[in-house]
């Protein structure tokens, strides 16, 4: 009884090891290390991820003109994961420069101009078994970021017009 009781107890401890090991990691090392070196720098860092972002969107593009097969099609849901997961890394890191106020209209434009190529890119994609869900869920993950980068342009237009003091800031230190 013992013995079954601590092989369920190990079962049970691996589980969430398993689950954290199949995780993607949607930034390569250097990726990371690059996000790294922007530290803080708000500008830097969403600059940075449209920038992965398109490349991701190259990858896949090149994957659709290859022939259809099983490999193909696994390698797409692999990097369509990636892509959404890095969509929505980067909708955490908007949400974190929204409520500090951080100025980052620079790099909002060039983020606007990003969700609709990555849009056009993700709607022209055709939709296959392999793929299907992982499709679904970049969508929905680029849908979600055009909301948020609509929103945080309107919202940061509206404050830093009302503060002109404010401008080119990091984060909102009160006064």
């Amino acid at each position: 009884m013992r013995t079954l009781a601590a092989i369920l107890l190990c079962l049970v401890a691996t589980g969430p090891l398993y689950a954290q090991r199949n995780t993607p990691e949607p930034l390569t090392p250097d990726q990371q290390d690059k996000i790294a070196e922007a530290g803080i720098d708000p500008v830097a860092r969403v600059d940075l991820y449209v920038k992965f972002l398109d490349d991701r969107a190259d990858i896949i593009r090149s994957l659709i003109k290859r022939a259809k097969s099983p490999a193909r099609s696994q390698r797409l849901d692999g990097e369509l994961q990636n892509f959404s997961a890095l969509m929505d890394e980067l909708g955490d890191n908007l949400d974190v420069y929204s409520q500090r106020k951080a100025d980052i209209r620079k790099s909002l434009k060039g983020l606007n101009d990003g969700v609709q190529r990555w849009q056009t890119l993700l709607k022209d994609l055709p939709s296959e078994p392999g793929f299907e869900l992982s499709l679904k869920a970049a969508e929905e993950s680029n849908n979600d970021l055009i909301n948020q980068t609509k929103q945080l342009t309107t919202d940061q237009e509206a404050y830093f017009k009302e503060h002109p003091d404010q401008k080119g800031q990091d984060r909102y230190e009160p006064q």
